[in-house]
């Protein structure tokens, strides 16, 4: 059996994707985490081949979970389960480790493909999705617009989408189990790399990048 961690922060969308796995004989999803932190967590802790992460989620995204499983001795496979078809995204998730993506939209379509492709070793993409990729780039271009490269840590983005989420220092340093002290550091330097003075402007930073949903 394959053994499948599924991590979405709704309810009703890891059913419905559990419902999906489980029509195949040989996938069983032996663990479930409504956020990116858990599913590091569970990663840790239970025996699981090939691990399905939501884009965005609560507390750590998608992205994040993806590179911390990734740097593991023996990771498992990674497939982002997402909303959006942009190239953003797309390459975001093959930097941090994953072995495909898929839309949510066609899940019922292509999820169990991609499984089987990233279990074989290979990369999966939806199909379509490298046209609609290379026109959003052309588009992009046309209009000037240019995706700018972060000048944050990993860390830093860590620390920034919590911030943007609403939780307090000591939060922060629980759920990312460093001290106090250290997420103050972080914030400052936050702050002053991206020229910005309070959480509303951390916030609109953590939208545009992609680390929270609006």
């Amino acid at each position: 059996m394959i053994r499948i961690l599924l991590a979405d922060d709704h309810n009703l969308v890891r059913r419905g994707v559990r419902l999906i796995l489980e029509q195949e004989p040989d996938l069983t999803v032996v663990a479930e985490a409504g956020d990116g932190l858990e599913a590091v967590e569970r990663v840790r802790d239970t025996e699981i081949d090939l691990v399905v992460l939501d884009i965005a989620m609560p507390r750590m995204t998608g992205l994040q979970a993806a590179a911390e499983i990734a740097r593991r001795r023996t990771p498992p496979k990674i497939l982002m389960l997402s909303m959006h078809d942009n190239e953003q995204y797309f390459f975001g998730a093959l930097k941090a480790g994953a072995s495909g993506y898929v839309l949510k939209s066609v899940a019922d379509e292509d999820l169990v493909g991609a499984c089987r492709a990233a279990l074989r070793g290979e990369t999966f993409l939806y199909p379509g999705a490298e046209s609609t990729l290379v026109r959003d780039y052309l588009d992009r271009l046309r209009r000037g617009e240019r995706v700018p490269a972060s000048v944050l840590t990993e860390r830093e983005d860590q620390v920034i989408k919590l911030i943007a989420e609403g939780r307090s220092s000591r939060e922060i340093a629980k759920d990312l189990h460093i001290a106090l002290k250290t997420v103050e550091g972080h914030r400052g330097n936050i702050l002053g790399k991206l020229g910005m003075r309070d959480r509303v402007e951390l916030t609109r930073y953590a939208i545009r990048a992609g680390l929270i949903e609006p």
